[in-house]
């Protein structure tokens, strides 16, 4: 018999990825507990046989139905959360990944509610776990310092 996800007797292993298109982040409203209809990252649970790098390209065609590649490491978080008796309710290990999203739309589904891009600068109008909007944050450094903005070239001749 599997382990039940609440109260469970191990963590579990999921994974969240960060899809970026430019300055905007594409996020779920989650469907499941735990943060039930909350703004989230697309993820989930790893499969047996499956690599993390796997299941985040799973989880995010399922969710979003969008299509990605190649996603990168960003961080790994653990969320526990405990009842009012401080018994472990949910535990999880979290692998989370960026991308970037270049083309398609995204459509809810599986157990996300809905699906929306959203802009960086209305982000912490949506009340994300605090965990969440650190690993937004840290995937928009790192697109930053994978495509530094081009200098026009005229801009980049030295002077004589």
């Amino acid at each position: 018999m599997p382990d039940s996800r609440e109260y469970p007797t191990r963590p579990f292993v999921g994974v969240g990825v960060v899809v970026l298109k430019g300055e905007l982040v594409l996020l779920i409203r989650r469907g499941r507990p735990p943060r039930l209809g909350e703004w989230s990252l697309p993820g989930g649970a790893q499969q047996v046989g499956e690599t993390v790098a796997e299941a985040a390209i799973r989880e995010v065609q399922e969710e979003t139905g969008l299509g990605i590649e190649a996603p990168e490491l960003l961080d790994v978080v653990d969320s526990l959360v405990c009842d009012p008796d401080g018994r472990v309710r949910y535990h999880y290990t979290l692998v989370d990944f960026w991308t970037q999203s270049h083309s398609g739309v995204p459509q809810a589904g599986d157990d996300a509610q809905s699906v929306q891009w959203h802009a960086r600068e209305t982000l912490p109008q949506l009340g994300l776990w605090e965990q969440t909007a650190r690993i937004i944050e840290l995937a928009f450094s790192t697109q930053a310092a994978c495509n530094p903005p081009r200098v026009p070239p005229a801009l980049a001749t030295p002077v004589v």
